[in-house]
This record gives C-alpha cells, sequence and structure tokens, in this order.
C-alpha cells in the first residue's frame, strides 16, 4: 500500500470556529463546507513537523499547478500559519500555529474509542481532538499555494467553549418553587 505524504494525523489540537455538523457557505454563492481551525501547540514539533513535510510532498505533487516547476515556498501561500501572529489578540491561538481545513464532504465524527459521536453538542469550538488533514496545491484567479483538506475528526476531551458562548448551567441558579408560581 502507497503511503500517502500528504496526509496527517495530528497529535492533540484545539478545534476553533468549528462548522463540522453542518456545510457553510463562506459567501454568498459559494459551496457550502465543513471547516475548522486547527489549533497546533508550539510544543507538538512532531505534528508540526509532519506537517511540514506533507505541505513540500502536496508542492511536488502540484508543479503542474506550478508552471511545471517547484515555486519557492515564500513566493506561494502556505497553510501552516503562526497564532502568535495572526491572532495576537486570540489567547486561544497563543504559542500555537493554526491551519484551516475544509471539504465539501462531512467529516466523520468519534470518540477516544472510535464509536461515531451523534451529540452535536459533544463537540465544538474549544474541545480538544485529533484531525486527519490533507494537502493540496492549489492555482485559482492568479492564487497558488498548498490548501488544507478536512479529513476525520477525533474527540480526546472536553475544553472551555470559544467564542464568548457560556454554560448555562454556570450563569443560572435553580428557581425555588414559590418564585416560579407564585405561592
Amino acid at each position: 500500500m502507497a503511503i500517502n505524504k500528504t496526509k496527517v494525523v495530528t497529535g492533540l489540537v484545539r478545534l476553533s470556529y468549528a462548522n463540522v455538523w453542518e456545510p457553510k457557505a463562506p459567501t454568498e454563492g459559494a459551496t457550502p463546507k465543513y471547516s475548522v481551525s486547527v489549533i497546533i501547540p508550539k510544543s507538538d514539533t512532531e505534528t508540526v513537523a509532519k506537517i511540514n513535510a506533507a505541505i513540500d510532498a502536496a508542492i511536488e505533487e502540484g508543479i503542474g499547478k506550478f508552471g511545471g516547476k517547484r515555486p519557492n515556498r515564500a513566493a506561494i501561500k502556505l497553510p501552516l500559519r503562526d497564532g502568535d501572529i495572526e491572532r495576537e489578540d486570540d489567547e486561544a491561538y497563543a504559542n500555537a500555529y493554526f491551519v484551516n481545513a475544509n471539504s465539501i464532504n462531512a467529516p466523520q465524527i468519534v470518540d477516544v474509542r472510535v464509536q461515531p459521536i451523534l451529540d452535536r453538542s459533544e463537540v465544538y469550538s474549544g474541545v480538544y481532538a485529533r484531525v486527519s488533514l490533507n494537502f493540496y496545491a492549489f492555482n485559482s484567479n492568479g492564487n497558488k499555494g498548498i490548501a488544507c483538506g478536512l479529513g476525520n475528526i477525533q474527540k480526546v476531551r472536553d475544553g472551555e467553549p470559544l467564542g464568548g458562548k457560556t454554560d448555562a448551567t454556570k450563569e443560572f441558579d435553580e428557581l425555588p418553587h414559590d418564585e416560579l408560581f407564585g405561592n
């Protein structure tokens, strides 16, 4: 069996902007896609190295899209981005890299025992997971680079929800019966 050099299964990452249950169109009239921002701790040098190797493999496989020659990495758009630079005001991205991954196909979402997760509230922005990613070359409307496709997601553990969403049990106390019915 051939090894897919453009595919990576991450170590433990955090999901942000998780649109993994319903596809959303990025702009009006665009194709709806499932998408997620995958936050990778800079300390996870193994995952970062695997992503960089997959990007290099995608550049090699995509030479035809780049006019038949290998482009300089600095001359094309790359998916691995530095959260300390590009999301400096977002503490979830501090000391981390990130990739934005998307797909027109729904990811399979499983738990640590590789059993399907059906409850949509279980996977959200802020959850910790492992994600399969596939890197590929693109050349569209003068934009050239490597994009990141979303494969599957394995939830590892819960995390503090991102995006300002607060758990209702942390905001409200149970009301006594007489306050509810005025007795």
